[in-house]
């Protein structure tokens, strides 16, 4: 994902089941009093979960954002934002991802619910 790459997402972790990132705070990042930009913090969000929903395409399908909700909880001013992805819901058309957002203490920054359609494949 040339885009998460760009602004500095990183995974540490993936499979069906689970799916860790993180963004390291940088100022070009950052909106006013040097907060993370929501867009960044959605970016993360966005990009962990679409691996997460990725990974449980049957063969040969592939996938894109159909639906995203975030919940914005705190600022985050330093330091690294991190993400876990978990799916909700596998289904044949549709996947339901939920991420989890944290600062680098473990505090909650924000929570994502995205939906992500599933075009083509096996679908057994």
């Amino acid at each position: 994902m040339p885009f998460a790459r760009i602004t500095g997402v990183r995974l540490a972790e993936a499979d069906t089941s689970l799916v860790r990132g993180s963004l390291p705070w940088a100022p070009d990042l950052c909106t006013a009093m040097g907060v993370l930009h929501g867009g960044a913090l959605m970016t993360l969000a966005d990009s962990v979960g679409a691996v997460c929903a990725f990974l449980n395409l049957p063969t040969g399908a592939t996938t894109s954002t159909v639906e995203s909700k975030t919940n914005f909880f705190r600022a985050v001013r330093s330091g690294t934002l991190h993400a876990v992805a978990r799916p909700l819901h596998v289904g044949r058309s549709i996947i339901v991802v939920q991420t989890e957002l944290a600062d680098g203490d473990g505090r909650q920054v924000g929570l994502t619910i995205q939906s992500q359609a599933v075009h083509g494949g096996d679908r057994g």
